[in-house]
């Protein structure tokens, strides 16, 4: 304890460049820590398993997501309300509990242990709201939100090029790779939730310019939804979408690169994924130099926009042949990526701060997580369940071309709604403390 006081009593003193970047590699380790525990039996086929007729990794992932689409659903209550002093602990415990079930995975015979993937999931799906309830509400949240960003960009590729050289190299067997893979992550995971909990709270100034953030009561959550109730059903629509393409796109990334020709490289992971999370985290942070805090809520819409085209242009290239799969996989996962961390770190960061509604992002984040990972359910469920007839690079193009269409439809509906209601609420309800002005 006399420890932790004297590290959080020197933070305090050091300046905010300091501190901004310091929550920001704390955030990224310990969200990277998370995927260890969660990716890397995606990496592995288990080519030959089926449990009805149904391939055995389909049913993996699918239990997995069902977990963490019901962690989303019981996050929206219990994030928002999370107390600020139970934050670090409840981290660990939760990634411990997931690493103790894919033990149980690995020890209990197939197709028996798809249940532990089910438990795996539901505690990994509320360490993001946790670790971003430690950045959000700061004059810095873009830059040490897109670095938490990045992290499951550039870790989901680590991890599962960890796991397959487990497995191609070490000869572990793929049942107790996740085990092995989460057990080197366990000590930095302790490490760095431990730094992160020393962060000093946002200063006077930082409230000023983004409204203070606290656990939001039953009320302030239903104020919330009636207040921007159409522009969060089409906001949270579009993401829904993107949610299905994006988890395709990473849990079966190890199908489309062995039909693409890639199979047997285990390197194939990171090295698409660094270059990725590189250009993503560069395009958020520079956010954080619009200090207008409409203007950059509206310039995420644009940038919404933009990596909904990114893919799309990208997967015509591919298709025509411009572009070989490695670039096609590349640019897609930056148009799509650039698309999807807005939402996960500072569309509703600026939405809070534009509006001055008693709120916290992980409230609406999870909302849209939770419908989002739903979304990846049903998708699974459709095209394995009901026979769909397609490879899964045939799958994922068609899906690229629904999804980028409806999305850039979607994302102009709300920039248009938002914008009227902005102008709408412009000093004409003192009750809802809303408020116009920039700081």
């Amino acid at each position: 304890m006399f420890i932790s006081k004297t590290w959080k009593n020197k933070l305090e003193q050091m300046p905010a460049w300091f501190i901004s970047i310091y929550a920001a590699v704390c955030s990224f380790c310990v969200y990277f820590c998370m995927y260890a525990f969660r990716k890397p039996f995606t990496a592995v086929g288990f080519e030959g398993i089926y449990f009805l007729k149904i391939d055995y990794k389909v049913w993996l992932v699918s239990a997995q997501l069902l977990g963490y689409m019901l962690s989303k659903f019981y996050g929206i209550r219990f994030i928002a309300g999370m107390q600020l002093n139970k934050r670090a602990n409840t981290i660990i415990v939760l990634i411990v509990f997931a690493w103790i079930t894919l033990f149980f995975f690995a020890i209990t015979p197939s197709p028996y242990n798809i249940i532990f993937l089910l438990l795996n999931g539901f505690p990994l799906g509320m360490i993001w709201g946790l670790v971003f309830s430690y950045l959000e509400g700061r004059r810095a949240t873009e830059f040490m939100g897109a670095v938490l960003s990045v992290s499951f960009i550039f870790s989901s590729g680590a991890v599962k090029t960890i796991g397959k050289n487990l497995i191609v190299n070490d000869h572990v067997n793929q049942f107790w790779m996740p085990f092995v893979t989460g057990s080197f992550f366990l000590i930095p995971l302790f490490l760095f939730t431990w730094l992160l909990n020393q962060m000093p709270p946002p200063t006077e100034k930082d409230i000023q310019h983004r409204n203070i953030r606290k656990p939001m009561t039953k009320e302030e959550r239903k104020n919330f939804i009636s207040l921007f109730l159409p522009g969060i059903i089409v906001i949270v629509t579009t993401y829904v979408l993107l949610t299905i393409l994006r988890d395709f796109r990473d849990n079966f990334s190890n199908e489309l690169y062995t039909e693409l020709g890639y199979g047997n490289n285990p390197d194939i992971f990171t090295i698409t994924e660094t270059p990725v999370s590189v250009m993503v985290l560069l395009c958020m942070s520079l956010l954080i130099i619009v200090k207008n805090n409409l203007r950059a809520f509206m310039l995420n819409h644009i940038i919404i926009i933009s990596g909904y085209v990114i893919a799309l242009i990208a997967t015509l290239l591919f298709i025509n042949k411009i572009i070989n799969p490695v670039w096609w996989m590349i640019l897609i996962g930056t148009g799509l990526y650039i698309s999807y961390v807005p939402f996960n770190a500072l569309y509703f960061e600026r939405m809070i701060a534009t509006y001055k509604v008693q709120s916290n992002v992980g409230f609406i984040m999870y909302i849209s997580d939770a419908f989002g990972y739903l979304g990846s359910v049903l998708i699974l469920f459709i095209k394995e369940f009901a026979g769909v007839q397609l490879s899964w690079t045939e799958f994922f193009i068609r899906a690229v071309f629904t999804v980028t269409i409806i999305g850039i439809a979607g994302t102009v509906i709300s920039a248009i709604y938002f914008q009227r209601k902005h102008k709408a609420l412009f000093g004409l309800s003192p009750s809802l403390n809303v408020t116009t002005h920039a700081a």
